[in-house]
């Protein structure tokens, strides 16, 4: 079997998850890693033996790499834009972690290159290839809770306290430097965790014959903005071509979970962890009542480089469904910014 050679740019705590899930794929394998930082490429060459030729510390000298088929982005957003126009222009495939960009204008100059090219371009919603989500959307096509009509979605967890020796919280002085709280690094809790209630959102409403996605309303938009100027909570109502509205939410004050509510007129579908899968248990109550568990033990990163890599392999230039096209990622960054604009 051909094996996909995969490049890693920044080598923080979600690339070292990333890269930890090559272990027993058969279909691709990591051979580089870029980083600025000594001791992050020490760890990554220690843990996964990677070649010290194929090791770097300037990020374009990965890119020209030609062992290389495919790069992960894993550097802050901030850096996203410029790094991906740097590999249209190496002609390197792209998988890029969520958010894409900083906003729906970067998106948009990216596709406007992408359309001279042949070049896979992905956006690293891994949640997409985990077997529950596959499962509902099986369950939606056999119309087993009817009509869609509705849907909520959350992602949130408390990142702004802590508990003392007493079990009593306190507020955590924010760190200002903090990617998650530094407007210009492009922090907040919408685009940190509302993106994935948003691409989901785009994914159930594609389900509903004769959609307009693109013709949307956003309505009721409340969002909290804490002492850095970012969005500390947000909440929305999205109104899809007057047939789907999804209430979505995301925070970094409250664990709201990972919860997903799909609503039919003859049901409704709820997903207790709609991002990781775990549990990976999907309810549906309607005409069957019935509790779907699958495989817990599936590791969503190694679901998401393996059919990045059947991709590359059959030489497509678009993701298999339900992987993140180019198109609603264009979708996704105009709905955030109108989230927080």
């Amino acid at each position: 079997m051909k094996k996909i050679n995969w490049g890693i740019i920044g080598l923080g705590n979600v690339a070292l998850e990333f890269a930890k899930s090559f272990d027993k794929i058969k279909n691709s394998q990591l051979v580089s890693i870029a980083s600025k930082d000594n001791n992050k490429i020490k760890i990554f060459q220690d843990q996964f033996k990677i070649d010290k030729n194929f090791i770097f510390h300037d990020y374009e000298d990965l890119l020209d790499c030609e062992i290389v088929d495919i790069i992960y982005i894993a550097l802050p957003n901030s850096h996203h834009y410029k790094w991906i126009m740097k590999c249209i222009e190496k002609k390197k495939r792209i998988l890029i972690e969520k958010p894409a960009v900083l906003n729906f204008t970067e998106i948009e100059n990216i596709n406007q290159r992408l359309k001279n090219s042949n070049l896979l371009f992905v956006e690293a919603f891994m949640y997409r290839y985990h077997p529950q989500i596959k499962k509902v959307i099986e369950i939606i096509k056999k119309k087993k809770i009817g009509k869609l009509i509705s849907m909520e979605s959350m992602y949130g967890k408390d990142i702004l306290t802590k508990k003392n020796i007493f079990g009593l919280k306190k507020n955590k002085k924010i760190n200002v430097k903090s990617r998650l709280f530094n407007k210009d690094l492009g922090g907040g809790s919408i685009l940190d965790l509302g993106c994935y209630p948003t691409s989901f959102s785009l994914l159930i409403a594609s389900l509903i014959p004769g959609i307009n996605l693109n013709n949307m309303k956003l309505v009721n938009k409340k969002n909290d903005i804490g002492p850095t100027e970012v969005d500390i909570e947000g909440n929305i109502e999205l109104n899809f071509d007057n047939q789907f509205k999804c209430k979505l939410r995301s925070s970094f004050k409250k664990n709201l979970g990972k919860k997903t509510i799909i609503y039919g007129d003859k049901g409704k579908i709820e997903i207790e962890d709609s991002w990781h899968g775990k549990p990976a248990r999907v309810t549906v109550e309607g005409e069957e009542n019935y509790i779907d568990d699958t495989n817990s033990n599936e590791n969503v990163y190694k679901l998401q480089i393996e059919e990045v890599s059947n991709t590359v392999i059959e030489n497509k230039k678009e993701i298999n469904y339900p992987g993140m096209t180019i198109s609603e990622t264009l979708l996704n960054m105009k709905i955030l910014d109108m989230w927080r604009g």
